[in-house]
């Protein structure tokens, strides 16, 4: 049982288990983005039974990411490990560095990009773990966006939770 201010216990056996897994740092990325930039899928909603996901983004040298939004039902952390990335903070972009972290709760304003020229890259964290894939490699397959009418764009919107500003 665990202490005062401790979600439930959602784990009931006595000994532990052997169920850890370890992602190697040359992994492949699961997903090519536009400009040589790539994700890589660390920990999916699906992998940690809904409790969040994290993903490392990878941005190119040309200009990328999105505008403001806003999400209702989950929240999204930046951390950032290289380069500048552009944070939006629902009043004003800023420049965030290699150490910087931005935190987005349900209904805040937010939007990211890279503006710099050079190379940037972040880990992006969702809570709880919505299945973000979809999202992403839509976004990312040029042909599957030409093919979508401007109702399968308010239908995907809608369905993956972005509210846009």
């Amino acid at each position: 049982m665990s202490g005062p201010g401790y979600p439930p216990d959602r784990y009931a056996g006595a000994d532990g288990e052997v169920n850890v897994s370890l992602r190697r740092a040359d992994a492949p990325p699961e997903l090519a983005l536009g400009a040589g930039g790539a994700a890589h899928y660390l920990a999916t909603g699906a992998t940690t039974g809904g409790a969040f996901g994290l993903y490392r983004w990878e941005m190119g040298f040309g200009p990328t990411g999105p505008g403001p939004h806003f999400h209702r039902g989950i929240t999204e952390s930046f951390y950032v490990l290289s380069g500048t990335v552009r944070l939006y903070d629902g009043e004003r972009w800023l420049d965030g560095g290699p150490g910087d972290f931005l935190h987005v709760p349900e209904g805040g304003i937010h939007g990211f990009r890279n503006e710099s020229g050079e190379p940037a890259a972040m880990l992006l964290l969702f809570t709880p773990g919505a299945p973000r894939e979809d999202y992403f490699e839509t976004l990312a397959d040029a042909a599957r966006r030409e093919a979508m009418t401007p109702e399968d764009w308010t239908e995907f919107f809608l369905r993956h939770d972005t509210v846009w500003i």
